[in-house]
């Protein structure tokens, strides 16, 4: 404990370090040098990077990072593990706003406020580097390439945000799914993993809650016929079978089966008072013989 303390000190660690429940302890030092290589850049003044410690924090599995609210201390870059990022409504529903994976970053929307506007839960053990908000301007003066590396994982980040806006348009269930696995298969080739053969770090609650729809549709979707014919799943692990059936899936606008088509009604044009309840009866007349 003592040594733990000592360490803390030494790394300027505060409360929001690791006061919060489910910290693991250490994950060994780490140093910014370290953190560059996992955002995809060189430290350009490497004797800087590789000795300025930076902390790493490990969590279990279901304890949370940050709390919405809370006051932002630190940013974090993922190093092992997911996290899922959430927000609970005034009627305690929870919206899950989406996830994140390795060297992807946490906590970085909350610096224009100073207060985290989301939660940030671990959806398995994880790791990851915690730069305190503090430090990131001496660093950025100190170690050339710290800027640079943060902005472009941010910017890589921000280009993801049409994923989300792509989930929510109006399509049938299936569909929704097949766009949210060509997603995470994506996200696993960036990685350098199999595109096509993959674990999902979230449960099938988590991925009902991100997609908007109810916990049953998810499973009813992947025991759907046009899924089934392309991808294979057992819990939650993912085998795709036919990639071009999958991505022509995502790409596909249908309705949900058995719905009826919506056309577009004419905008009614105005009327005379007096000839208002017979053009209400005809309509009434018209409807009838629709249905």
């Amino acid at each position: 404990m003592m040594n733990l303390c000592k360490q803390a000190r030494e790394e300027h660690l505060t409360s929001d370090a690791f006061a919060l429940p489910g910290y693991a302890g250490m994950g060994g030092r780490s140093t910014v040098a370290d953190l560059l290589r996992l955002l995809g850049d060189e430290p350009g003044n490497s004797r800087a990077a590789e000795s300025t410690p930076v902390l790493m924090r490990q969590l279990h599995a279901g304890h949370t990072l940050f709390h919405e609210g809370a006051r932002a201390e630190s940013i974090y870059v993922v190093y092992t593990g997911h996290f899922k990022s959430h927000r609970i409504a005034e009627d305690g529903a929870e919206h899950v706003l989406g996830f994140a994976g390795r060297a992807e970053l946490l906590g970085f929307d909350a610096l224009c406020v100073g207060a985290h506007p989301t939660s940030a839960v671990a959806l398995e053990d994880a790791t990851v580097y915690a730069v305190l908000v503090r430090d990131l301007s001496a660093l950025g003066q100190r170690i050339r390439g710290f800027d640079r590396a943060l902005h472009f994982a941010l910017s890589r980040q921000l280009s993801r945000r049409d994923e989300q806006i792509a989930l929510m348009a109006p399509m049938a269930a299936e569909v929704r799914m097949a766009r949210f696995l060509m997603q995470q298969s994506l996200h696993m080739a960036a990685r350098g993993q199999s595109p096509r053969l993959f674990h999902l770090p979230m449960g099938r609650r988590d991925i009902a809650r991100y997609l908007g729809i109810a916990h049953e549709t998810v499973s009813r979707s992947f025991g759907s016929s046009s899924l089934r014919e392309c991808v294979r799943v057992e819990n939650r692990a993912i085998a795709i079978l036919d990639m071009d059936r999958l991505a022509a899936l995502a790409c596909s606008t249908c309705q949900l089966e058995g719905a009826p088509h919506r056309t577009q009604r004419p905008r009614p044009q105005a009327v005379a008072p007096d000839l208002t309840v017979r053009a209400s009866a005809a309509e009434g007349r018209r409807l009838r013989c629709v249905a």
